[in-house]
């Protein structure tokens, strides 16, 4: 069947508009904030103890009766996306996996948000001396035509370790277990860095820089034995990149969302609160079956042109 040609041409445009609305929505596309965005600061939330079991993770203003935001089963090397927040004071509290959430906190912190700052709330260290430790990220942009890079040393198996690239800069030496490190800025492209620890064989990753973008290096402790690092995006041009964490392969509740930029950008923690990125996705949602109604009566409208006896 031939189609007439302003049909065709109507039916092109809505066919590529659908389906550039359904890759959005099937990628829960996302919208940076930018980094000194009035009144708002940006909290996400780490398990970074090798040998401390799943947590549900507790997010809540200080004071009020609001109820907080609840994380479930949050276990080692799971990051979040940051979550922008109005300036004040919040409590962070992690009680096991499943306990109710009366239960005595496993452990308690509070971070004091102000505008355009973002700070990662951790767990740290071993089980026996756990800790929560309220981290200051540095989002700002690197100097134009650089990359900006830190260490976050989550590896008990490695209690200190020396980073460099092959045929490239240092990135950080004698990294202590627990600790994290400055933001240095290195040239952007592609690295094998090489990860040196006392009386043990090095470990090699692969990480790809891009210009403009910081980074935050997460050195963990891999399933099989050794290191495992894994690569988080925490800003890009000056915004702060409020999803896209990673999953360090250590279980944990995940969901997908969209790529900021280089790999493993998966959000790797659910809320059971009301969640921000909701929002889009449904407003997409309904853009999509809009679209997709009109595709349906110009079908319609065509079928019944044809229906038409020819004079």
């Amino acid at each position: 069947m031939q189609i007439p040609r302003p049909f065709a041409r109507t039916l092109r445009q809505l066919l590529a508009l659908s389906s550039a609305t359904l890759l959005a929505v099937g990628l829960g596309t996302v919208t940076a904030a930018p980094a000194g965005a009035a009144g708002v600061g940006y909290v996400r939330l780490a398990h970074l103890s090798p040998d401390t079991p799943a947590v549900d993770v507790y997010l809540g203003a200080a004071t009020g009766s609001a109820e907080p935001r609840v994380f479930p089963a949050v276990g080692y090397g799971v990051v979040s996306g940051y979550l922008p927040l109005p300036v004040g004071r919040y409590a962070v509290a992690m009680r096991q996996a499943g306990a109710p959430a009366s239960a005595q906190p496993v452990l308690t912190t509070e971070v004091a948000v102000t505008a355009g700052n973002a700070y990662t709330v951790a767990g740290v260290g071993r089980y026996a001396d756990l800790g929560l430790r309220v981290l200051d990220d540095d989002l700002s942009a690197p100097a134009s035509g650089w990359s900006k890079v830190r260490v976050v040393q989550a590896s008990v198996r490695a209690p200190v370790i020396d980073i460099a690239a092959a045929s490239g800069p240092t990135i950080a030496n004698g990294v202590q277990f627990a600790t994290t490190t400055p933001y240095t800025q290195v040239r952007p492209g592609s690295w094998k860095l090489s990860l040196n620890t006392t009386g043990g064989s090095p470990t090699t990753a692969d990480v790809r820089l891009a210009a403009g973008t910081v980074y935050s290096l997460l050195v963990l402790d891999g399933k099989q034995g050794g290191l495992t690092t894994e690569l988080r995006v925490d800003a890009k041009g000056g915004s702060v990149v409020p999803a896209g964490g990673v999953d360090a392969g250590a279980g944990g509740a995940r969901e997908a969302v969209a790529a900021a930029d280089p790999g493993h950008q998966v959000d790797a923690m659910n809320t059971t609160g009301p969640s921000d990125r909701a929002y889009p996705f449904i407003a997409a949602t309904a853009v999509a079956g809009v679209l997709l109604s009109m595709l349906a009566a110009a079908v319609v409208l065509l079928a019944r042109r044809r229906a038409r006896p020819t004079w």
